[in-house]
């Protein structure tokens, strides 16, 4: 990691959080950049981009899927039984 690529005192854990911000594509350009030159010298980080965006596309094609009506319907069941319960306390 060079001096001129990141400025003074960053490490990995200084890019975790702007890791999620890139992918969410809430980063000015000038951050972009600096984090994908971090991502390409560092290993561990570069996983962790791949996790998070691995784990966001998982998570974003489960809520797009609907569940089997039957499940729906059980599911209803329970939480109404689990309403029950708590309202009779």
């Amino acid at each position: 990691m060079s001096e001129e690529t990141f400025p003074r005192g960053e490490d990995c854990a200084d890019f975790i959080e702007r890791i999620v911000y890139l992918i969410d594509n809430e980063l000015e350009e000038g951050d972009c950049t600096v984090v994908r030159a971090h991502l390409e010298e560092c290993g561990p980080c570069l996983r962790k981009y791949d996790l998070e965006r691995t784990v966001k596309a998982v998570v974003a094609r489960s809520c797009a899927e609907s569940a089997p009506v039957g499940l729906r319907d059980r599911v209803l069941v329970q939480l109404r039984q689990v309403q029950v319960e708590i309202t009779e306390r």
